[in-house]
């Protein structure tokens, strides 16, 4: 059985937004070798929007952009939307009963199943799915933009603390 994981990165007031900071090479490294390693991912629409950037060669990548590329590509994906009609390679369109799908997922996949984006998982933690938050906290302070949690969730207990690079802490939660 999967574990459904919601792991994102966030500035220090809470905060994500992936046009405000960027991962330094060695967080970097992290999340190619996180990508590779995952069951598979579920988006909400916007948040796969943006990850669509993955799909496309652009020259001006270096060879880390390359192999996250690569990587991402190769990995399954599931995509809530009540607005889209259709979703790019490897990836399959959740329209209808969101909690029966993900349950399916839990229960078919072995590994970790990332979920991604604040609304989604808040969403899927409202139903019970989420088994364990991973919180990326970057040296930042933005002072407003999407919270990482979308609202009020149940009380957590960290079971891990991890430094990634020179300046990332990596939280890790799970419901107490």
């Amino acid at each position: 059985m999967a574990k459904l994981v919601y792991a994102l990165n966030q500035s220090l007031d809470g905060y994500v937004d992936h046009m405000a900071f960027a991962p330094d090479a060695l967080v970097f490294r992290h999340f190619i070798d996180d990508v590779r390693s995952v069951a598979g991912s579920v988006y909400g629409r916007r948040m796969y929007e943006v990850m669509r950037y993955w799909d496309d060669d652009r020259p001006e990548w270096a060879e880390a952009e390359r192999e996250y590329a690569t990587a991402w590509r190769s990995q399954p994906k599931w995509v809530v939307s009540r607005t889209l009609t259709s979703v790019g390679p490897n990836a399959t369109l959740v329209e209808g009963d969101v909690e029966a799908e993900i349950r399916g997922l839990k229960a078919r996949l072995d590994g970790v199943i990332e979920v991604c984006g604040p609304e989604l998982a808040g969403s899927l933690t409202d139903l019970g799915l989420v088994d364990e938050y991973r919180l990326y906290l970057h040296p930042v302070v933005l002072g407003h933009g999407k919270p990482f949690f979308a609202g009020p969730r149940p009380r957590l207990r960290l079971v891990a603390s991890d430094r990634i690079g020179d300046d990332v802490i990596r939280l890790t939660y799970v419901p107490a």
